[in-house]
Formats: C-alpha cells, structure tokens, sequence
C-alpha cells in the first residue's frame, strides 16, 4: 500500500516527497494526466524504472480470444484490451555518458507535484552520477484540456556543482513496449505481445511521426513529436525514426549558471476509418495549432480551463483537510477521466492504468454521470451519446440471449460484450435501467428535452423492452424478473433483485412519459399505446421481496433464508473473498461484496420508507465487506440518510482515499473512477441529503461532529446553486441567472424558494433519536475519521 506520508496534506497539490520505488507503480495511477481522449500514466521522464508503463487512447483497443474450457451459446468469442500506444513521455539524459537513472548514483532530492489548479504534473530531482557529476532536472508534463490531441513536456537541464558538463537529451517515441507480466487477478489486464504493426515513420528536424495499425482490430493511430530547443551555443539537434520508434536527439555542453530548455509537443490521434495520410495530416494540424499556442499559452489555457471548473465544481470541507485534498484530488482525476472524451465512454480506471483490460461497466452510468451531470453536463451527454452509438450491437446481443429491445454489455471497449463469465456478466442486465436511469437524470436536471428526442428517447424504449421481454406476470398478475445478478456479484443469478426491480420499474415509467412528450419519435420507433400501457403495467406490479418476520427488504427472492458467511473465521488476509474462496461458495451465503438493495435505497429512495430504510441499512451493514470500491461511498450516502453521522464520514474517507491511500491493493493498475466519483457523492448526496426523486430537488444536511462547514456548487435546469451548510444553518444562494431568477427546492421536508436577490437560510432541524450504529462483519469495519474518546 501507498504509505500515508507519501502525500503530504496541502489544499491543492498532491506531494510526492521522495521517491519510493517499491510503490512507484501505485504513483504512476495517482500522477496519471488525461483529458478524456489521451492518457499517459506517471511515468518517471527517462522511462526506467517503471511500474507499469502505460499510454492510452480512449477507446483504442485490441481484440483477444476468450479461451473455454467448455463453449457454450451466446458466449462471447473474443475480448477487447486497451493497447499500450506509442510512448511520447520518454525524454532519456546522459550526463558525461551516464544514464541518468535513480537506481544508480545518489539522488539528492526527489519531489513530484500534481498540481491540481494548474492541471500539471512538476518533477525537480538533483541526481549525482556514479562518476561524482550532479545535475539537477526539472519536468513539468501536461495533457491539454483545451488541445484534445495534444501533451506537452517541458525538460530543463542545469549543472550542480561547478564544472562544465556533456548532456545528450534523448526524446523518443516507442511502440510497442515490453511490458511485464501481469498477476493472477481477474481484475488485472490481459497482456498483448506488440499489438501495434507499422504503417509509416518519419523525422523532421525537429520531430518525427509514427503511424501504426492494430493486427486484430484494424484501429489506425499516429503519433508525433515536434520540439523547442534553447540551450547554450553549439547546441545540436538530430532526428531518426524507425517503424517502432523516433528519436530527437539535444547534445551540448552546458556549463554552470546555463541552462539546456526542451519543450517536447505530442499529439495523438485514432481512427478506424481514416487512411494514414489523413491521420498523419491530422496530428500535423494538432502540432501545429500547439506550436502556435507554445508552452506558456498551453499552461496559460490549462490554468483557465481549471479556474472555471473550480469555480463551478469545488467542495470545501472545513474540518478534516486530509479528506478535503482527497475530495478535490477525485474530482480532478473524475474531470480527467471526461472531459474531452466526446463520443467516447469513460471507463473504470479512465485513462490511469490499464485494469480491466480498458473495459467500461455500469460504473459509469451509475456513479460517475450523476457527478457530472451536476458538475459538466455536456460530458454526460457525450457518455450517453456513444451508449446510444451501440445500440444496434445491444439489440444483435439481446437477438441472441432471445429477448427484445436492447442488452447493453457487462463490460466492453467498442460495445460488444467482452465478459466470458456468465454469473456476473450477461446475467447482469441492470446496466440496461442504469443507462436509462443516467437519461431520465440528466433530462431533469438540465431540461434539454432536445437531446431526450434525439437520443434518450431511443434507448428508454428499447431498455423498456428489454424489460418486459425478461420478465414476465405470474398468475397472480405480480411481475417478475428471474434469473439476473444485481450490482452485488456475490450474489448470482437470482430472482428479483430488489435493485434491478427497482430501476427496471423506472426505466419502463420513464419510458412511458418520453413517449408521451415526443409522440411523433416515438412512432417512428414503434411504440404504440399498447406497448406503453404493457411498461405501465409491469411497472405498477413489479415484485418486491420482504421478509416480514425479520422486518426487512430481501437483496433478491429469499436472500435471507440464505446461511450466514462466518466472518469470525475469515482471516483477514482472505480479503477479497473472490481471489480466496469459489463463487459456489459465495453465492449461496450471505455476503455482499458491494451494496446492492442499499444502493437501490439511495437511487430509488422514494420506494421505501424512513423506517424501512434504516432497519434495511443495519442488517445489510452487517454482511457487506466492500472487496467492490463502489460500496463504500453508497454506505456513505444511507448512513448519512439514516443518522449515522460518523459512520457517514468514515466511509466518506475510505471513498476519498481509495487511490491515495491504495485501499484496496490495486492501484497499480489504475484509479477507480467510479470510486472518486463517489467521494462527491458521499459528501453532496450523503452529507448534504441531496435527492431529485420524481423531478424535485430536495435537501437534507447534517455535518459529522469533525466538519464544522461544507460548501458545493451544482448546476440545475441552467442555474448554479450554491450550499453552505454548517452544524446549525444551512445557506442556499444562486451564484448566476438573471434578475428574479428562482429555483424551488424542498430543505429538511419543507418547499423553499431561492432567488438571485439574496442567498436564503434555514436552520438544520435535531437530529432525530437513532438507534446504536450498525455492526460490520469482523474485521472490515471502516477506518475512523474521528477516533473514540
């Protein structure tokens, strides 16, 4: 794990203060920078030694086999993998012929800084080679949020101590780097033994260009390197360029008080369909436009990109400053991870590292999209544009499990299904509502009913279909839906997960009103008042389990006449349970990986009652063990909900600090977005009791005894609304919108209205009576953000 005193605790920046090499593969996901189209993990400059070496482009992939010990129908015949592209960040020093290279000599002094306000990632190392010559380096690395093809380096070189010295500066681009071997772990990433095969190489003076091709796929890249050179006089610069590989090469002899200056410009691009002329014309262009702009007007656009993205997206929480680094270092990776991703979706670890070979899961839908949606909204609709670009792939996949409408895949890259294993995968169909949960929210929250008749419309009704083709009424007219997995996948292959019956019941009424609104689309999409009241029908006697003698919700038909996992005698050491123990096991006991029916309280709150929710809470606490990253912020929210303040914000650190902190032993092979997208979620939808069921906004704040303030924007139907909630009073004001603007809201159960005239306060209501907190099973309770007495 990532010790703790790596990162120091500051506002604003993430600190590495020495260089740790037995965690660097864990820092090179937590230094990764994207943009949403480009990826480049924090690698060392000089490329060795290295982690996890890693540069991606969203949605570039190639295709594998999925090996069987025994086929079977419908299962899917190949998978998808990220491909590690064409390296741009290599920039390699000699120092009187010595590879600079932190293994060997004395390294004086190391610090990386993630600058979370600049949007930069700044190494200064002073380094002394075996030969006794010390030189001291300093990088700052930035991947554009306002060039979409464009990184940028900038290497600066001076001497340290009073002689003069012979540098070489070796700027390369590699393909097809060796990478090492991966771990027995499903989590982990297939490896792909070079993937990439050359199409055309070029040098320029001062640069050089590399196009490839996938073997598999068929997927053409480029990639290209232009750079600005100062240095002392008879400074020389020389390109070469091989199929697999450029390289710029800087030699001068700098002498002390002089400095050798590389600014190193990127640009990648990706196409199946373009020819390698016009790719290679395309990242040309990007060049150029990045020249054109030069190294301080790329830090200039960065910085003004990040003010205003502050500006609107910030959360303050005064009072625990380690959970507050760690919130805004989540929502700065969650920006990364969208921002420019376009058409293209956000997967599980984003653009940091390549886990889960690049796939995407409901991950996104169901965590990260409700953050943007109240943070960048336009990012939303790119995510939900490109489900609605695989459609025809979700409709040939439901053909085939024998079932209409549309079976969005488990896990994907392109839109196929990519998961080999049944139970936790096709069995999986709640992405379906998830996908149409993401819609019907974002609608509501911004109003633009255009883009819900041009592409949300189409993927509520064939969600809906979905769902009336999987389910069905028993005699007793009771709607059911058998045979699926819920977000818990300890738990396969049920009936009625209260989850999937939940969000299946929204997604058909959701269905059934955009289809009133746009009526002319949704006859051109073949929807009758038939088939609609057939959704209304389904939805209004969907089953929902309940275990009258214990007083609680069922996860799934039956659930608790399962037999009890003993947690007294699961080493600690057994955790995650799924790298220990078989699925046989797991699956017929009691034992959650991640919240699955408190997940379905929170986004499907209205369907349950005060009392329901907090005697629900307490037994399924009592049986989860979060080995999922996406349980903890989900733990959060309901026990913020049902009046366990501390607890709340104990999980709210673990959220937080999922990454920084290496919580789960996996950061090596990239950040879990979904889980930082959580952190927000934790404090906003936990901390600040925001809900939107049914169109409304509504909220109910109440601070742990260690928060003394907390502060979030979020954006609703175009205004931005500010909440500044402190132990007793929380401030709602309008921050943009013309005079007289007023937004409607519900605070603590009573209907308020905000204007732009003046912020409005209410008090914060006592607490009402709670029972003891709830029990976790041994061992696995959260770590305590306020120590007992």
């Amino acid at each position: 794990m990532i010790r703790e005193r790596a990162y120091p605790v500051e506002p604003w920046h993430v600190r590495e203060t020495r260089l740790d090499l037995d965690v660097l593969a864990q820092s090179e996901s937590v230094f990764a920078l994207s943009n949403g189209h480009i990826g480049l993990r924090g690698n060392l400059d000089e490329g060795e030694p290295h982690g996890l070496p890693g540069t991606y482009l969203n949605s570039f992939y190639e295709l594998r086999p999925l090996p069987y010990a025994e086929a079977g129908y419908g299962f899917p015949e190949s998978g998808q993998t990220v491909v590690n592209v064409t390296n741009g960040k290599l920039m390699r020093l000699l120092v009187d012929d010595e590879p600079f290279d932190v293994r060997y000599g004395e390294v004086r002094t190391h610090q990386r800084v993630l600058d979370l306000q600049a949007g930069t990632l700044d190494r200064t190392v002073e380094w002394v080679s075996p030969a006794g010559r010390a030189v001291r380096v300093r990088s700052t690395r930035l991947v554009s949020f306002t060039q979409r093809a464009i990184a940028a380096i900038c290497y600066e070189v001076e001497v340290a101590d009073d002689r003069p010295l012979r540098l070489i500066v070796q700027s390369e681009l590699v393909a097809n780097e060796e990478l090492p071997a991966t771990r027995k772990d499903p989590r982990v990433a297939a490896v792909l033994k070079a993937p990439l095969k050359p199409e055309e190489h070029l040098a320029t003076a001062a640069g050089g260009m590399l196009i490839h091709r996938t073997k598999k796929s068929n997927l053409r890249m480029a990639a290209a390197m232009e750079h600005e050179i100062s240095g002392p006089e008879r400074t020389s610069v020389n390109t070469e360029a091989y199929p697999d590989f450029a390289r710029t090469t800087v030699a001068c002899v700098l002498k002390p008080g002089e400095k050798l200056r590389v600014v190193k410009l990127l640009a990648y691009g990706w196409s199946s369909r373009r020819s390698f002329p016009a790719l290679r014309d395309q990242v040309g262009a990007a060049i150029a436009s990045a020249r054109f702009s030069g190294w301080d007007g790329l830090l200039s656009e960065q910085r003004k990109y990040l003010d205003a993205f502050w500006d609107a997206a910030d959360v303050r929480l005064d009072g625990d400053p380690e959970v507050q680094q760690a919130a805004r270092f989540a929502l700065f990776h969650l920006l990364q991870a969208g921002a420019r991703a376009e058409m293209r979706p956000i997967a599980a670890k984003g653009l940091t590292g390549p886990g889960y070979d690049g796939h995407v899961f409901w991950d996104t839908e169901t965590f990260v999209l409700p953050v943007l949606t109240y943070t960048q909204p336009e990012a939303v609709t790119h995510g939900l544009r490109w489900r609605h670009a695989t459609l025809d792939l979700a409709r040939e996949r439901a053909q085939t499990l024998g079932l209409k409408g549309a079976a969005f895949p488990w896990r994907t890259v392109r839109g196929q299904e990519c998961s080999g294993y049944w139970p936790a995968g096709t069995a999986a169909f709640h992405i379906g509502a998830d996908i149409a949960d993401a819609v019907m929210r974002y609608v509501v929250a911004t109003g633009d009913y255009d883009f819900e008749r041009e592409v949300g419309l189409e993927l509520l009704v064939d969600t809906a279909r979905l769902w009336r083709s999987l389910g069905h009424h028993d005699r007793h007219g009771v709607f059911h839906i058998d045979g699926v997995t819920g977000p818990d996948e300890y738990t396969a292959v049920v009936n009625d997960n209260i989850y999937t019956n939940l969000m299946a019941q929204k997604n058909m009424i959701g269905a059934a009103e955009a289809s009133l609104r746009h009526p002319e689309q949704a006859r051109r999409l073949g929807v009758d008042e038939e088939e609609a009241a057939s959704w209304r029908d389904a939805a209004a006697a969907m089953h929902v389990p309940y275990d009258e003698e214990l007083g609680v919700h069922q996860q799934c038909e039956e659930f608790t006449r399962l037999q009890e996992w003993d947690f007294a005698a699961t080493p600690p050491g057994k955790y995650p349970l799924l790298l220990n123990y078989p699925y046989f096991d797991l699956y017929r006991k009691q034992v959650l990986k991640q919240a699955d029916l408190v997940l379905a309280m929170h986004w499907r709150g209205d369907a349950f009652t005060p009392e329901q929710k907090a005697r629900n809470f307490a037994y399924y606490e009592q049986r989860t063990v979060r080995d999922s990253s996406l349980s903890t912020c989900t733990q959060a929210v309901m026990a913020a909900e049902v009046g366990h303040l501390e607890l709340a914000h104990d999980y709210l650190g673990e959220a937080a600090l999922m990454d920084l902190h290496d919580i789960h032993n996996n950061t090596r092979e990239g950040l879990h977005i979904a889980a930082l997208a959580g952190a927000w979620l934790a404090i906003v939808a936990g901390l600040g009791g925001m809900r939107d069921h049914g169109g409304e906004l509504s909220f109910a704040p109440r601070l742990p005894s260690r928060i003394n303030r907390m502060e979030f924007s979020m954006l609703w139907r175009g205004l931005r609304l500010r909440v500044d909630v402190t132990q007793h009073e929380v401030t709602y004001s309008l921050r943009n919108g013309h005079d007289g603007a007023k937004l409607d809201l519900v605070h603590h159960g009573e209907h308020v209205t905000v204007t732009s005239d003046a912020p409005l306060s209410r008090p914060i209501p006592a607490l009402p009576p709670v029972g003891p907190p709830p029990r976790q099973p041994f061992g696995r309770a959260p770590a305590r953000r306020m120590p007992d007495a």
